[in-house]
């Protein structure tokens, strides 16, 4: 009996040091409202309407100021302890695939396209997203900058940090200037980031899943398996397989099922990191192995994802 308890005091310790000791990998990136400022955006085709979105390879080709500040505030957070993304690194990364890769086509034909933005927090993986904005002020001889930063999860796009200030009138450059700014109110700044990824740890990562039935399998979501309804298997799954069971239907048919505020762990059971693919994914391994029902996974996004059930 002492053995147990000792190992259950153990396994709290490592758990809660853990938690501790953990930090959200992070990628610092020129903000919306920097880049429609400045001239970094670039449209692309969303189904036949175009949409407008931040340009943040030529921002960065073009501007070397944003460069100098990303790294700038990296070296901040490095000094924290938060695993880096690099952004620039990334994005050549992503040069190198094909334009076919921001398309996923299903049975039906329709295509459902990832934006620029979409494909870079799905290939980075960043936990969180540092978004950058600054302004400079001529002030005679001297320059004042005025700064803001937004921490935004990656999976839910929900602004979980701020931090805001200006300086006074410097005699400085503009990147010394914004780099003093930003390191007096830096604290606050990661104290905010350390209580949402402590949240996540605790309650897990919050996430997105549309479950859909392809029109060719038979009574769609209403089907009965040893006398139980499809839907309520899954749901049932869910339940099981969620962060202390948390999730939340929103919106169910007889083809579709919507499950938003889903919780999913950080980390498989070999401490691993997951995501929202490789977490879903043992949904369609189970009811293939349990059912033999074939299904096919299809992202929407790093927090969304969809799994059609009746074919792949």
């Amino acid at each position: 009996m002492k053995k147990i308890v000792l190992l259950a005091t153990l396994l709290m310790a490592t758990t809660a040091l853990f938690a501790q000791a953990t930090k959200p990998t992070i990628m610092v990136v020129p903000s919306d409202n920097w880049c429609t400022a400045n001239g970094y955006t670039q449209t692309y085709d969303n189904q036949g309407q175009t949409v407008v979105v931040s340009d943040y390879a030529r921002a960065l080709r073009e501007n070397e100021k944003m460069g100098m500040a990303i790294h700038k505030i990296e070296e901040m957070m490095n000094t924290y302890g938060f695993p880096l993304k690099d952004l620039e690194q990334t994005l050549k990364g992503l040069s190198s695939q094909s334009a076919e890769d921001a398309m996923l086509t299903g049975k039906s034909g329709a295509a459902v396209a990832e934006s620029p933005i979409d494909r870079l927090k799905k290939t980075a993986k960043a936990d969180i997203l540092i978004y950058l904005n600054w302004k400079t002020m001529a002030m005679g001889p001297k320059l004042k900058i005025v700064y803001d930063l937004a921490g935004m999860d990656a999976y839910t796009n929900n602004n979980v940090a701020t931090a805001q200030g200006q300086s006074v009138p410097l005699s400085m450059d503009e990147i010394s200037i914004l780099q003093l700014t930003i390191q007096t109110g830096i604290k606050s700044f990661v104290e905010q980031l350390d209580a949402h990824f402590n949240d996540m740890v605790e309650k897990g990562r919050q996430v997105s899943v549309r479950i859909k039935a392809w029109d060719d399998f038979e009574d769609g979501l209403e089907a009965e398996f040893d006398g139980t309804e499809l839907s309520e298997i899954i749901e049932n799954w869910m339940t099981d397989n969620c962060v202390q069971g948390r999730n939340h239907l929103s919106d169910a048919t007889e083809n579709m099922m919507y499950f938003d505020e889903i919780r999913i762990p950080l980390y498989d059971d070999s401490g691993r990191p997951t995501d929202t693919r490789k977490w879903l994914n043992n949904l369609r391994k189970y009811l293939k192995s349990n059912y033999q029902i074939e299904s096919k996974l299809m992202m929407q996004g790093l927090g969304q994802e969809q799994l059609v059930i009746g074919g792949k």
